[in-house]
């Protein structure tokens, strides 16, 4: 192989996988931030609810703010805006909805979310506590609170106690629909909302219907700050923040200040790389996207009022970046999966190759129920499907060695005439039908699966805390003892040792630094991914005996001579 190839592709690795790192290790780069959520208040006291199915108003939890008695979930908005006008205090109530998926938890001030618990899916690999997709705090603007363009009416919605009828206590097989309804109505102002959300059993969506009188021509409903995003993590791959599809096109760039986007807004989306909360309007609606801080963004969908008062509809998503459960919502929520680079500068590259390596690994999983295994049998597959490059590329760096002394013979007579040696060194291998760059273009051609396994691996949520196996409990994070980069790094090499090269002595002993950079690299990798590396470095080492030992078991070596046997 030319070494000019061999500099480009070393080149080509220590950008794509140092990068980052290197920003990282310059401080360019914060180390990633995980955002917990803040602990409750002290004074917040809990209690089950009491009621069945059916019962239009239940005992809820009770959050005394400031009033020295609990105020009953039946009160009257009205009557609560009217204590609040006269300075008053007003407690608020808590209520939970608990599905076998999630464990919410609303509070009748705002009729806002407070709490957003995945109960399948943990901040640690202990198994606890469950990821809190709720951001608490003075600074983080809660979800599902409903403004006006007045900013007065605004301030009531999310101050204003709510009424709260509520016909469930927990949602399952038996009982797989349930309906909470906050009610506010303030005589004084004129203001009524009535907000309705439905919730099913082994579904992350929430429908959401609203009914108002008094705001205007324009209501807004909030995801708040942040909810849905676990993890601020920092990387070339993945895209944390907003994201919103309108007219068909996704975008994720979030303004400063509050900008209304208008067109066909299909739904707006907190993410991360594994979390991700969405409003979808089922009516026309534009979209109000805005970056509020250092790692803090926050989006909303602007809904028109019918004058005639029908109820506007929209839905919640709150949940984990499950392909099957996104794609299954029919609106390309799914593509919210960031598969990784644009390839070529199209993201249908990429989901072309990346789509379905990602099908074939799962499907896969499903007999072996093992991330770590199925890595190493899916590449496996992928070795034996590219056989016939490798055996291609593996001749022509054989021919390549072979005619090495004549091309040595040629650098040395014509290095004075670069002209001259260019031509005769093309001769050379039309002569002896050699292709310079045989193999190398098998590799080029792997590189889009290698690119596409490479970014299944980092970013889909199936390997999150999936376990290979003895000390490996999370695939999707590194190597707690660095066992695989360095088994890694020693295979790499093994197989520089027994690949045919037409590299000198000292260009050979250069490379010698690539095994030793691509462990340095690869320490910090996910296991899952150095899994399979270390898997398809093996593979390459046995393909490489088998073929040295029953295919290319002599090396045909041209003497630096012409035909008449005189050096050229």
């Amino acid at each position: 192989m030319d070494k000019r190839v061999i500099v480009f592709l070393v080149l080509s690795l220590a950008i794509i996988f140092g990068y980052e790192y290197l920003l990282k290790e310059l401080g360019l780069i914060p180390e990633p931030t995980i955002l917990e959520p803040s602990e409750p208040s002290a004074n917040d006291t809990s209690s089950p609810a009491s009621t069945g199915p059916g019962a239009p108003t239940p005992r809820v939890p009770v959050t005394k703010e400031a009033a020295p008695e609990k105020s009953s979930a039946k009160s009257s908005g009205g009557d609560v805006g009217t204590q609040e006008a006269r300075g008053e205090p007003v407690a608020r109530d808590l209520i939970e909805v608990e599905t076998d998926l999630y464990r919410a938890k609303f509070t009748s001030r705002g009729a806002a979310l407070i709490s957003w618990e995945l109960k399948r899916y943990h901040s640690s690999s202990d198994g606890k506590p469950a990821v809190q997709l709720v951001r608490q705090g003075g600074k983080f603007a809660e979800p599902l609170t409903v403004s006006a363009a007045d900013a007065s009416q605004s301030k009531e919605l999310s101050d204003g106690i709510y009424r709260v009828e509520k016909d469930f206590t927990a949602l399952d097989q038996d009982h797989p629909t349930g309906h909470m309804t906050f009610h506010y109505d303030n005589p004084a102002t004129g203001v009524r909302l009535e907000k309705q959300l439905t919730f099913h059993a082994g579904r992350y969506v929430v429908d959401i219907a609203l009914k108002s009188s008094g705001l205007g021509g324009t209501v807004s409903v909030g995801l708040g700050t942040n909810f849905g995003i676990v993890d601020w993590g920092e990387g070339f791959i993945g895209s944390v923040g907003t994201a919103s599809l309108i007219d068909d096109k996704i975008e994720t760039d979030a303004p400063e200040s509050e900008t209304e986007r208008k067109g066909s807004v299909k739904w707006v989306s907190l993410q991360d790389k594994y979390f991700i909360s969405a409003l979808i309007p089922k009516t026309t609606a534009s979209a109000l996207p805005r970056k509020q801080g250092d790692k803090l963004v926050s989006t909303a969908v602007r809904l028109p009022v019918d004058p005639a008062g029908a109820p506007l509809a929209l839905q919640l998503f709150a949940g984990p970046k499950e392909f099957d459960t996104l794609q299954n919502l029919q609106i390309r929520l799914e593509d919210t999966i960031d598969f990784g680079w644009f390839l070529f500068g199209s993201w249908d590259m990429v989901r072309a190759v990346a789509k379905p390596i990602f099908y074939v690994l799962r499907y896969i999983n499903d007999y072996t129920h093992n991330y770590g295994l199925t890595i190493i049998l899916l590449t496996v597959i992928i070795k034996l499907l590219f056989v016939p490059l490798q055996y291609k590329s593996y001749t022509s760096m054989k021919q390549m060695q072979g005619i090495q002394p004549r091309v040595a013979a040629l650098q040395e007579k014509f290095k004075d005439d670069r002209e001259r040696l260019n031509k005769e060194l093309i001769k050379l291998y039309r002569d002896h039908k050699v292709n310079p760059v045989g193999g190398c273009l098998p590799m080029i051609l792997q590189m889009p699966v290698f690119v596409s396994l490479f970014n299944i691996l980092y970013m889909t949520i199936d390997l999150r805390q999936a376990p290979l196996g003895l000390w490996i409990s999370d695939l999707s994070v590194q190597d707690p003892y660095y066992i695989l980069p360095i088994i890694m790094g020693i295979s790499m090499v093994v197989m520089q040792k027994i690949q045919p090269t037409t590299m000198d002595p000292t260009q050979a002993r250069i490379m010698l630094m690539l095994p030793a950079l691509m462990t340095f690299l690869f320490i910090n990798f996910p296991a899952g991914l150095v899994l399979y590396w270390l898997t398809n470095n093996l593979l390459t080492i046995v393909q490489q005996f088998v073929t040295d030992r029953f295919f290319f078991r002599t090396p045909v070596i041209v003497p630096a001579t012409d035909e008449q046997g005189s050096k050229p």
